[in-house]
């Protein structure tokens, strides 16, 4: 069975399984240098879904991400979250986006609590509502024993745990995570896991990319796959990886087939 397609309405329309746009993007292109990175994509994200953003390396996803969420300005094309242009109305559509970059740079020579207070005093939360959501955050993401741990000291699963608390501090409607997993370890990855399917039960929308194909099987019910800066399939996971894997399709369709099959001349001769 061929990979599907699936595209869903822009914002505010019903899709094909009647849910409206968290995000949605028409014709982003950027080029560094004259190369082209990301080509004119086109891409949907459902409300209420767990879109997986899948691509080998140097395909364009985290250029395209910082595109989609106001971090890097493309040449041409749009981003809307729920509707809102992030080029055309940030303040209003970063009020709606919880954005966790791949390598986030962070203040380190705070505590978590720190931290977060400080990121919740940027974005203007009342000081009592603050309080209450930075104890909230450091419970469910088990930092709470780290209190006065310096986010420098932090481990990788941690500061991945503390990155995404960042992010839900001001109660945003779509999380952008790159690479949440990479290097966390299975108790830590676990944790981040229940966090994200507990946001999107509440009515949040999560895209997050991942290399990890099995990983993004069993969190996600919504896929792309991106490669040469292109969009060459998405829609509901089921109908993209057909009666095969997602990494059996994903390999198919990003052109991967006839190096897996190759070996070193050298080995087992």
């Amino acid at each position: 069975m061929e990979p599907t397609t699936t595209q869903y309405a822009g914002p505010g329309k019903p899709g094909v399984e009647g849910r409206a746009a968290a995000l949605s993007l028409s014709g982003l292109h950027k080029e560094f240098a004259g190369n082209v990175a990301v080509n004119h994509v086109d891409l949907v994200v459902p409300e209420g879904s767990l879109f997986g953003l899948v691509g080998p390396n140097g395909a364009g996803k985290t250029t395209l991400l910082s595109m989609a969420v106001g971090l890097l300005r493309p040449d041409t094309g749009e981003s809307r979250v729920c509707g809102v242009d992030v080029w055309s109305d940030p303040a209003e559509a970063k009020t709606l986006i919880g954005v966790l970059p791949d390598g986030m740079s962070m203040p380190e020579r705070l505590t978590g609590r720190e931290l977060l207070t400080y990121i919740g005093q940027l974005r203007g939360l009342d000081a009592g509502v603050l309080a209450g959501r930075v104890q909230e955050l450091l419970d469910v993401m088990e930092l709470g024993g780290a209190e006065r741990t310096l986010v420098v000291d932090y481990s990788t699963g941690m500061r991945k745990k503390i990155g995404l608390a960042t992010a839900l501090l001001h109660g945003p409607r779509l999380l952008v995570l790159d690479e949440p997993f990479e290097a966390v370890d299975p108790v830590s990855a676990a944790a981040l896991k229940s966090i994200l399917n507990d946001f999107v039960a509440g009515g949040g929308s999560v895209v997050l990319s991942s290399h990890v194909m099995p990983l993004v099987e069993q969190l996600c019910d919504t896929v792309a796959i991106m490669a040469r800066g292109r969009i060459v399939a998405q829609g509901p996971l089921d109908e993209v990886r057909g009666d095969t894997t997602l990494e059996q399709t994903f390999v198919r369709l990003v052109g991967g087939d006839e190096h897996t099959r190759k070996g070193l001349s050298w080995v087992a001769s």
